[in-house]
């Protein structure tokens, strides 16, 4: 694809996103979907076909610790919630502490969570003892303001690659890709650090 061709996506998507969570009734509905056309590799093998990357047992593990966790979002449970990250999560400089922190304020100001994730790439990998995984996403947060009861988005992504390691209570969040520096002053935080 090319830059501009993206650019448009983008565009269209969030756009599209916006109006139709901005006009539709407050009903949450968290939706995490592998796309039809997901490329999934394991160890540098490809599998084909829809119905063979659903089934593959990683896949069912990350959609299951990605649904454990919109359950958490949806009920805002906060220790739920923070069960998704490793510990050794960084996200521009973020640690688990300052994530839980955001997802307080979050939770505090906005109502009525949900988000979608929509799944295009999935790459499993064995890194020394460890499990990880790189999953390719768009998607977005959407919230209930608390003060003027007016929807909004609260954040949109756009092919954007979350990092995960399995570990005994399943796939953790690692973080996403993209050059970070190295600490974010708390005004510069993002407002939505799981995604």
């Amino acid at each position: 694809m090319t830059c501009e061709y993206e650019r448009k996506l983008r565009a269209f998507l969030v756009l599209g996103a916006s109006l139709f969570w901005a006009f539709s009734p407050v009903v949450a509905m968290a939706k995490v979907q592998v796309l039809s056309e997901t490329v999934l590799k394991v160890d540098g093998t490809e599998v084909k076909g829809h119905k063979r990357v659903i089934s593959h047992p990683a896949v069912k593990e990350l959609l299951a610790s990605f649904g454990r966790a919109e359950a958490a979002l949806k009920k805002e449970d906060l220790d739920a919630l923070m069960a998704f990250y490793a510990s050794t999560y960084n996200y521009h400089g973020l640690k688990e502490t300052d994530v839980r922190r955001v997802w307080g304020e979050v939770f505090t100001h906005y109502k009525a969570l949900e988000s979608v994730h929509l799944f295009s790439g999935i790459t499993v990998t064995q890194t020394g003892s460890q499990l990880r995984a790189e999953v390719t996403c768009t998607g977005g947060l959407y919230g209930t303001e608390e003060g003027t009861g007016k929807r909004m988005t609260l954040d949109s992504w756009f092919r954007e690659v979350h990092y995960l390691v399995k570990e005994e209570s399943g796939w953790r969040f690692l973080g996403n890709a993209g050059e970070a520096p190295s600490s974010a002053p708390f005004s510069s935080a993002p407002h939505h650090p799981m995604f």
